[in-house]
């Protein structure tokens, strides 16, 4: 990071930039365990302090749940204490779709300066370390889902849904009736630095996708973030409302949010063994044998909110049972072979996992459980071909695929007994994420589906 005069130096040249810029705010985020985005904002010419000293906030929003309710860990909860929020100079962006507006991500710090142990950007960034010193370098992309409607008048929530486009799912009627919201969303994207791989009608009414191009660990995360709010900006001044929650519907396709890797070493892929089963190394099998043991516990991480599990329905492309399979898009775990002219080689593709999940989290556990998985040395089954769902019980048994957990208290419960990614989050971050499980899993016990997706469906 340099040291405490060069990022004071750094922070007034930016600050400087923004400046002259006509920036006014920074909103500086983070994203708590139930998958909230969450901000402070200064003006520029605080940012040198907030470098040097960050910003404060309470380590509270650690156990804040999704509907803004607070729960209690062992270790976090109730009105003492502070942090301090330290912008990452790397990642500042002028927004695109927020004139006069910038953005950073933050680490967070309690006030002595040391690392908050529940901090979900630096617990990835260890766990990228950890994969960097095993010799591995990662990449990682997310595709985002998200559905765009007319926005309501008022606050008026539950409001039946009005979608601004019609025509077949992944039709290209939906293109042109929204092609100056669309061409927007792709220009704001490319004037923060992110690039676009390609942007599409996805399945449900009003639905689309957008994916975005491989980078560290980390940065694949920031990207994630910063590409939801700028949708989300770019919507509402297009006077359009978008969502990126796992159910906007009950019972129809929901969104989701796939996380895609890939594993190098010393710049050779590690898709792309020569004479090797699935053209995998060792270590990519497994890597992916720990992420494919491990997907029971991922889920109360990548599918955090009961909602999850409105989306998670047999023969929907969700991934909602424990396997495996070559280019199959039913297989919770998908092996992308990729053209055999790729110089990067191929990548999988975890299904199941939803906007709804911090993805700091959901990067950081992914390659703690990639990682047991070479501990281990973990083997992958063999691959799944054609839908796991069409098969009979006995049949699923034999191949020994099991469906993955239907609810979000199973998914907890194999959560809380999953030793490698307690060791990987710590004590205090594990505790915080089942906290908050719990008490979401608790809020919405009683409550039938249609309930929860109206409670839910704008809150990311």
């Amino acid at each position: 990071m340099g040291s405490r005069a060069e990022q004071g130096d750094n922070a007034r040249q930016s600050a400087a930039r923004l400046d002259a810029e006509g920036v006014g705010n920074v909103a500086l985020t983070w994203v708590d365990n139930a998958g909230i985005t969450r901000v402070k904002t200064i003006p520029p010419r605080r940012l040198a302090d907030a470098v040097a000293r960050g910003v404060g906030m309470s380590p509270v929003f650690d156990v804040f749940t999704s509907d803004d309710a607070i729960t209690a860990s062992d270790h976090l909860g109730g009105p003492d204490g502070d942090l301090r929020l330290i912008p990452d100079l790397d990642r500042l962006t002028l927004l695109a779709a927020q004139p006069g507006w910038a953005w950073a991500p933050v680490d967070r710090y309690d006030l002595l300066g040391q690392p908050h142990p529940a901090c979900q950007r630096l617990f990835a960034r260890r766990m990228a370390e950890r994969a960097a010193a095993a010799g591995l370098d990662l990449r990682m992309g997310f595709e985002t889902e998200w559905v765009v409607t007319r926005a309501p008048q008022g606050s008026a929530d539950a409001a039946p849904l009005d979608y601004p486009c019609t025509g077949p799912a992944y039709g290209m009627a939906r293109v042109v009736q929204l092609s100056d919201y669309l061409r927007d969303v792709t220009e704001a994207l490319t004037v923060q630095g992110v690039e676009v791989l390609q942007l599409h009608p996805e399945y449900a009414p009003g639905q689309f996708e957008v994916s975005t191009a491989p980078a560290d660990p980390v940065r694949a995360a920031d990207d994630v973030v910063l590409v939801r709010e700028t949708i989300r900006a770019v919507s509402a001044r297009h006077g359009l409302r978008a969502t990126f929650a796992p159910s906007v519907v009950a019972g129809e396709v929901g969104n989701g949010c796939h996380l895609h890797l890939s594993l190098h070493r010393e710049g050779t892929s590690l898709h792309r063994a020569d004479g090797a089963e699935w053209s995998l190394a060792p270590d990519a099998v497994a890597f992916l044998a720990g992420i494919l043991d491990a997907l029971p516990a991922l889920l109360a991480i990548g599918c955090p909110s009961p909602a999850s599990y409105l989306r998670l329905l047999p023969s929907h492309w969700a991934g909602v049972y424990q396997c495996w399979g070559v280019e199959n898009r039913e297989a919770a775990l998908r092996l992308v072979v990729g053209a055999p002219d790729d110089p990067d080689g191929g990548h999988a593709e975890v299904k199941t996992f939803d906007a709804a999940a911090n993805p700091y989290l959901a990067v950081g556990t992914v390659i703690a459980a990639g990682l047991h998985g070479i501990d281990t040395a973990a083997h992958l089954p063999a691959p799944q071909i054609g839908d796991p769902g069409v098969l009979g019980v006995r049949e699923r048994a034999r191949r020994g695929i099991v469906r993955l957990p239907a609810t979000l208290t199973e998914a907890a419960d194999r959560f809380e007994k999953s030793v490698p990614l307690r060791e990987a989050l710590g004590e205090v971050l594990h505790g915080a994420v089942l906290a908050v499980r719990r008490a979401e899993e608790a809020h919405y016990a009683e409550c039938e589906p249609e309930e929860i997706v109206t409670a839910t469906r704008w809150r990311w």
